[in-house]
């Protein structure tokens, strides 16, 4: 058996600036933070003891299938061929979160389950690595829309500056910072999930197409990652101009496409604000899913309050990154099967013969 546990990120500047219609040009820059929550992937070679299926795939639905080919999980189906299993396995996905939410559980589900495949093979992968072939499963095998941030940040946890080169290579560099401003930090964010999931992919198909007419949108929230991290670094900053620079670049951001922002966003942004909040922004793509405040302690129980019929989410930032949590790997040789077939077709006609 082999358990991964990859955290959830939250993004907090530069979103859009990882999406190669713009990194190609520009570069791109976010600074984002894992989180404690968590998918986890267990994935083990199937023993050989069920001779009316090959494989067990336990998401949100079961799935039976003999071939990876009849998979329904486009991921399992798609990293499960790539990576050449052939073998049966058993794969259970479990998760703290909701999933299409905004925190990039796709990426965190795909990294998971690249580096539990790898270490069922006995291979190892290193951190970059394994946020390069999560790249590559979701924007080239799966072919879904969007940027990269979420898999790297997913891959390498914590508080960090993550630059995109033109090429696509990056650097992902931790941001400096005292336990204790990170501890206020940390304690000034709220986080809150709206009840609504979405399929961001079609909302980043649209702001991909509108990237060379928000030129100037772009540039301001790819520099917005350097002020913010300053004002992380400088104690003598105030740290709520943090704050005041997430309600900046929601501003930016909800300007993008009429697809990132809806009525019941702006009403949830809009009462928190009423209430005391300094910034906040909606996570991920947008449309739907978690949504992030900025508030000092006097004001955190009144936009609780205020936004009582929403679910508040406590967390604390992650250091860990993508990992795997249990190892104990059993193989199963494929002739096995074969023998298990014919030993069960042999009990079969016994048993039918018996009821003649």
């Amino acid at each position: 058996m082999i358990i991964t546990r990859t955290p959830y990120r939250i993004s907090f500047f530069g979103g859009g600036t990882d999406y190669h219609t713009w990194y190609e040009q520009h570069g791109g820059d976010i600074l984002s933070t894992s989180i404690n929550h968590y998918n986890y992937i267990s994935c083990r070679y199937l023993p050989p003891f069920h001779a009316e299926y090959r494989n067990r795939i336990a998401w949100r639905i079961m799935e039976y299938p003999n071939s990876v080919d009849e998979i329904q999980h486009n991921a399992i189906r798609a990293a499960l061929k790539h990576y050449g299993v052939t073998q049966g396995v058993e794969i259970s996905n479990q998760c703290d979160l909701p999933a299409r939410s905004g925190l990039g559980s796709s990426s965190s589900f795909c990294a998971g389950l690249i580096e539990a495949i790898y270490a069922l093979k006995g291979e190892m992968i290193t951190k970059y690595g394994l946020a390069r072939e999560t790249i590559k499963l979701e924007r080239e095998i799966l072919a879904e829309n969007g940027g990269i941030q979420d898999q790297i940040a997913a891959v390498y946890g914590g508080l960090n500056h993550i630059h995109i080169n033109n090429n696509g290579s990056f650097s992902v560099n931790p941001v400096v910072i005292s336990d204790a401003r990170k501890s206020q930090l940390n304690d000034n964010l709220m986080l809150f999930f709206t009840g609504v999931v979405r399929t961001s992919s079609e909302i980043a198909e649209k702001q991909v197409k509108s990237t060379k007419d928000k030129t100037t949108q772009l540039t301001r929230m790819q520099q917005m990652v350097d002020d913010a991290e300053k004002i992380l670094t400088n104690p003598s900053e105030d740290l709520d101009n943090f704050g005041r620079m997430l309600h900046e670049t929601w501003m930016l951001k909800r300007s993008l496409t009429d697809k990132i922002s809806t009525s019941l966003i702006d009403e949830i942004y809009q009462t928190a604000m009423d209430n005391g909040a300094l910034g906040g922004k909606i996570l991920g793509a947008g449309g739907g899913g978690f949504i992030l405040f900025y508030a000092t302690a006097e004001h955190q129980h009144a936009i609780k309050k205020s936004l009582r019929n929403l679910i508040h989410v406590p967390f604390k930032f992650d250091d860990q990154g993508s990992q795997i949590i249990y190892y104990a790997p059993k193989e199963y040789h494929p002739s096995t099967y074969e023998k298990l077939d014919f030993i069960h077709m042999q009990q079969l006609e016994n048993v039918q013969a018996k009821l003649k």
